[in-house]
């Protein structure tokens, strides 16, 4: 492991001399990073940190001890966080397992993923739950850490975690050190969202959280509010980590089935000749009813895709109760959804697809950021790309699409030509802030435009009435 500095000191209020406390994060995506980054520019300059990845990410490590922030972000925030903590010091990266010998506090922000399409072989499911990369990964933290270390779990967990795995691991693992279990084991969950508030979603936002006895939920709380601006936005503390875990996958599991709750509506509409979004509109001016969601593509990122899963598995796996019929078919509809936008496709093209130019405008799962984790957008690219359609992709958020290897065109100019259609992939303001939409339609050659997210007004169709318009959920186009 590479040179960390720990153990400096700051003064005290009495000119005391005080240790700084090490705080590792495991794990550096798209969560750990930034968290790490918020821990070592804490206002107070408590912590040293030290973040840990895998051999294999070697690439995130190099670049965050170089100063580069390994996730794309729009966000002003990431640069004043490292900034600080460059000046302090007191942040490094590495790969060396050791680094958890150090450690007051670990964040663990680690994936643990679903596998769709994958059998568990101990439950009826069409899913499984790979726990065993997630369990030896807490095993490298209980297999060297101080005998009084607390451990924060952030990662997205199916409910039961910390109890029946967690401090089952550190239990074991403290008995072959022979050290008695005096741990602290906790849980609160992120809540990162991507975008110009990715540093605010963590420091100004927020938070449940909980620990398997007292003493590891008071420590949980006085480490969360020397990073958390707890005056503005209160701590919660749950009765239990299952409780923490069940709130993560239950407000997750909620917004999942609100999006899949409308696209059969968003069918019915169609059917019926209906514009759904003045439908939408109108409910909404109701308080109780201004959540209900509109029609799109589908649903990406790392939590809905998966979290109404980990939700339904718990209940099964580690408390023997029934799964979650409603949670598990949001997440099926809404991994069918882009299928939707493709069947407007294919019926515009009934003579096939091949050969014809298409532009998709926007790649991300999001709009105005440039995140493409398990975005819809994916399989309506490999749909058409199967049918051989000569694709363009653009999206000013994602010059490079990590997940295909793919450069997006860049050059706004370059995108003004004849296109036989035009997907808008995701709503980014800017398509319609700077014109560039307005230079594609202005081609003389007809186009068809498919807008699943009915972004595009009214205005803009009557100004282009050469081009055919197939907007999802406006059954009155």
């Amino acid at each position: 492991m590479e040179k960390i500095p720990i153990g400096k000191h700051v003064q005290g209020s009495r000119n005391s001399i005080v240790k700084k406390k090490t705080v590792v994060i495991q794990g550096l995506g798209f969560v750990g990073a930034a968290m790490a980054l918020v821990v070592a520019s804490n206002r107070d300059d408590l912590y040293d940190v030290i973040g840990v990845d895998l051999p294999s990410n070697a690439g995130v490590i190099d670049k965050l001890n170089a100063g580069e922030f390994p996730v794309r972000s729009s966000d002003p925030k990431v640069s004043e966080c490292f900034k600080m903590a460059r000046k302090r010091n007191n942040f490094r990266a590495t790969s060396d397992q050791g680094a958890y010998a150090l450690a007051d506090v670990v964040v663990v922000d680690i994936n643990l993923d679903v596998h769709k399409g994958v059998r568990d072989e101990h439950l009826d499911t069409s899913y499984s739950v790979p726990l065993d990369p997630f369990r030896e990964a807490i095993r490298s933290i209980a297999s060297v850490c101080k005998q009084d270390v607390l451990v924060l779990v952030e990662s997205t967990v199916p409910p039961g975690t910390c109890k029946k795995l967690v401090q089952p691991v550190f239990e074991e693992e403290f008995q072959k050190r022979n050290l008695s279990p005096e741990f602290m084991i906790g849980h609160s969950y992120e809540r990162v969202m991507p975008g110009p508030g990715y540093i605010d979603s963590i420091r100004n936002f927020y938070r449940v959280y909980s620990g398997i006895d007292e003493k590891s939920a008071d420590a949980v709380e006085s480490f969360l509010k020397t990073i958390i601006s707890t005056e503005e936005y209160p701590l919660t503390r749950l009765g239990s980590t299952t409780a923490s875990e069940m709130a993560k996958v239950l407000e997750n599991s909620f917004r999942a089935m609100n999006i899949s709750f409308i696209q059969e509506w968003t069918e019915f509409a169609e059917a019926a000749d209906v514009n759904l979004f003045e439908v939408i509109d109108a409910i909404r001016m109701r308080p109780t009813h201004k959540n209900i969601m509109k029609p799109g593509l589908g649903v990406g990122g790392y939590c809905l895709t998966k979290d109404p899963l980990l939700a339904s598995w718990s209940s099964q796996h580690f408390f023997g109760a029934k799964h979650l019929p409603q949670s598990e078919r949001a997440v099926e509809i809404n991994d069918q959804m882009p299928g939707h936008t493709l069947e407007h496709i294919f019926q515009h093209f009934r003579e096939g697809i091949a050969n014809k130019k298409i532009l998709i405008l926007g790649i991300s799962y999001l709009p105005n950021v440039g995140d493409t984790r398990s975005t819809p957008v994916e399989p309506v690219f490999a749909a058409l790309q199967d049918r051989k359609a000569r694709l363009v992709l653009h999206d000013p958020f994602v010059p490079f699409w990590v997940e295909h290897q793919l450069e997006t065109c860049s050059d706004k100019e370059a995108l003004a030509g004849d296109y036989d259609a035009v997907i808008l992939g995701t709503a980014h303001m800017t398509y319609f802030d700077d014109g560039l939409l307005h230079k594609i339609l202005n081609a003389n050659k007809p186009m068809a435009l498919f807008d699943p997210h009915g972004a595009i007004p009214d205005t803009i169709r009557a100004e282009f009435p050469q081009h055919v318009f197939k907007i999802t959920g406006r059954g009155d186009v």
